[in-house]
């Protein structure tokens, strides 16, 4: 099986994630897509952000009210030391279901500082790089950028996702100041 690989907080999971998740079960050519929580991102500082089991829990609530998706929350990451590299992840995945073949999906605004992140190489020639786009973010650029810089037979994959232009900070921030957001959570 191809399996997309989407890691992230989702602090919370919300219509722009459900659209990313229609698109990948639907028009991109992979059979499944494991959404893996993050506890959390090594590049940010430690925030306020819901507890990983909660936010695990939250998103396996939600992905069940989609049955037409072809989404497994994975908790893979919950179990394994920290920093949780992505590299790990994929090893780690891959060594669990040895016969599939797996691809990390991330948001072009994301794919600009992938050569900073442990094991870029390895991720980009072993596993591939499937990106949505971002508004704000020329993904074609970047990964002329990064064909260019980084390792030989990268994989970059380019993918016509629809744009949703609401972020899980936006949203927290919005609840925060006392605004009714349950219209943009999945």
């Amino acid at each position: 099986m191809r399996i997309a690989v989407y890691p992230g907080s989702f602090d919370p999971l919300h219509i722009g994630h459900l659209a990313i998740l229609e698109y990948l079960t639907t028009d991109a050519e992979f059979d499944m897509v494991y959404l893996i929580v993050s506890p959390q991102n090594p590049f940010k500082s430690p925030e306020k952000a819901a507890n990983a089991a909660e936010r695990y829990r939250a998103a396996a609530e939600a992905v069940g009210r989609h049955p037409e998706l072809r989404v497994k929350v994975d908790d893979i990451e919950l179990s394994m030391p920290a920093p949780q590299y992505t590299i790990r992840t994929l090893d780690a995945l891959r060594e669990r279901e040895p016969g599939n073949e797996f691809s990390l999906v991330m948001g072009a605004d994301n794919l600009g500082g992938l050569l900073r992140w442990k094991d870029a190489g390895r991720i980009l020639r072993e596993y591939g790089v499937t990106v949505y786009p971002r508004r704000g973010f020329d993904a074609e650029a970047i990964r002329r950028e990064i064909l260019e810089q980084g390792p030989e037979d990268c994989r970059i994959e380019l993918i016509d996702a629809p744009i949703v232009d609401i972020s899980s900070t936006e949203i927290r921030e919005r609840e925060a100041a006392g605004d009714d957001m349950s219209g943009f959570l999945m």
